[in-house]
């Protein structure tokens, strides 16, 4: 027990990363085979209770035990992805669902939103670049994602309803949740098999380089 003269002693914790990218994945994938039209004898909205207790809940909280970790990346990637599923749910129950079928502002609105996020994506797709091969993989597809789902929702809400964008965003979306599976299978076993590396993952393309100059200076 420490006394009140010495700092707390504190527990490290298990690393977050492959909850994370494990929530995003399969919340991505549900999303995804629906866009892509894979899911024809289905509702189309598999993903929306997902998208709260899994890609957003799940996530959330794998952002903020990043937090913990002193990961500024990954608190940021994830936490504001589980926003963006629980957002886009609650959209989806409380605005979309209130208008009339076939309505372009519904398209207008998810093409606003994802234009938005698509934004965010790009400057975390390039400081990605600083984590590993893996990382930068997901958020590259993630990117072409969002921009195919953006053109083919605007389109569609202009008239364009066989543009086919949304189509292969759903099939680029598939990707981008495989390419984070991979990742988050890597993080566990990798992280169960320390030292040694099962899953490779590449490193960063963007190394940090040190500074010559010493601290302080």
């Amino acid at each position: 027990m420490s006394t009140p003269s010495e700092p707390p002693i504190t527990a490290g914790i298990a690393d977050p990363a492959p909850l994370g990218l494990a929530a995003f994945a399969l919340t991505t994938f549900l999303l995804s085979v629906a866009n892509a039209g894979l899911m024809k004898n289905g509702t189309g909205d598999a993903w929306l209770g997902y998208a709260i207790a899994y890609g957003g809940l799940g996530q959330l909280l794998a952002g903020m035990w990043e937090f913990r970790n002193r990961n500024v990346f990954g608190a940021t990637a994830f936490s504001t992805y589980g926003g963006f599923w629980i957002g886009l749910a609650l959209w989806v129950i409380f605005v979309a669902g209130h208008q009339p079928a076939g309505s372009p502002a519904v398209g207008k609105d998810i093409a606003w939103i994802l234009l938005a996020f698509a934004i965010f994506n790009t400057y975390m797709l390039m400081w990605s670049t600083r984590v590993s091969v893996a990382v930068f993989v997901v958020f590259a597809t993630l990117e072409a994602t969002e921009i195919l789902l953006v053109i083919g929702n605007f389109m569609e809400a202009h008239g364009h309803e066989n543009s086919g964008w949304v189509h292969w965003g759903g099939w680029v979306g598939i990707i981008t949740a495989a390419a984070a599976w991979y990742a988050s299978a890597a993080g566990v076993i990798n992280g169960m098999s320390a030292p040694r590396a099962v899953l490779p993952v590449g490193k960063a393309i963007w190394a940090p380089v040190e500074s010559p100059m010493p601290r302080g200076v």
